[in-house]
């Protein structure tokens, strides 16, 4: 079935607390008019335009992955950050499965991280995410998600470079 979603079909299936990946399951599109209405500019801009989509090296001692998911809407988020020798984030790759508040956090936060320290990147909050994205209230599980995603990832880090110093 390919066909878009009018609007008051997106409303009542909102309502529902169904997001943009089961609406793909129903074999629906949401029309991006529907997006439009329901999503801020800041949501809709990193959905369709998702930074630093892919992953980095598990296996580099120098990436740390998390690896988080919330089990109320099945949103799973895989967030890598890769640290120089200096203790400075140079890159940040994520996969999410999940709505397009979950998608737009983890964009937003791999943007954020990018040149930050590691302390530094250890005091984003999901309240900052939110904020940026102007998350309805709704959403806000997104934003945690994405903040336990990146201090999972650098809690990964973390553990590796204190396993490299043992050997």
């Amino acid at each position: 079935m390919d066909q878009i979603a009018s609007c008051s079909l997106q409303s009542k299936i909102n309502s529902m607390a169904l997001n943009t990946s089961n609406l793909l399951r129903l074999g629906l599109r949401p029309s991006r008019i529907c997006l439009t209405a329901f999503y801020h500019k800041n949501v809709i801009e990193h959905y369709e335009n998702p930074r630093n989509v892919g992953s980095l090296d598990k296996d580099d001692k120098n990436v740390g992955t998390g690896l988080v998911g919330a089990p109320a809407c099945g949103d799973v988020m895989k967030l890598q950050i890769k640290v120089d020798e200096n203790g400075k984030i140079v890159d940040a790759k994520f996969k999410t499965f999940g709505c397009g508040s979950a998608i737009a956090s983890s964009s937003y936060t791999t943007e954020w991280v990018k040149g930050k320290t590691v302390d530094e990147a250890l005091k984003l909050k999901n309240t900052a995410i939110a904020k940026e994205l102007s998350l309805p209230p709704v959403k806000l599980h997104c934003s945690m998600l994405a903040e336990d995603a990146i201090k999972a990832a650098l809690s990964d880090y973390k553990i590796k470079q204190q396993s490299n110093k043992k050997e």
